[in-house]
């Protein structure tokens, strides 16, 4: 995230030792966004996982559907 949100908003010569503006806008948003991807992820695995626990799970008592 450091790396790509660097690339994306920050450009390779600087001419400040500060942030400038948009600079700062720029890696506020593509952090949120990063972000907001990474808990997406988290939740369909977690789900994904659950439904694999459950099929296991019935599987295992010999009533297994697919």
């Amino acid at each position: 995230m450091t790396q790509a949100c660097h690339r994306k908003c920050v450009p390779p010569q600087y001419r400040d030792a500060e942030l400038s503006k948009g600079e700062s806008v720029c890696l506020d948003r593509c952090v949120a966004k990063y972000l907001e991807v990474h808990e997406r992820v988290g939740r369909k695995l977690t789900e994904l996982s659950l439904q694999d626990e459950e099929l296991l799970r019935r599987v295992q008592q010999g009533t297994g559907t697919a």
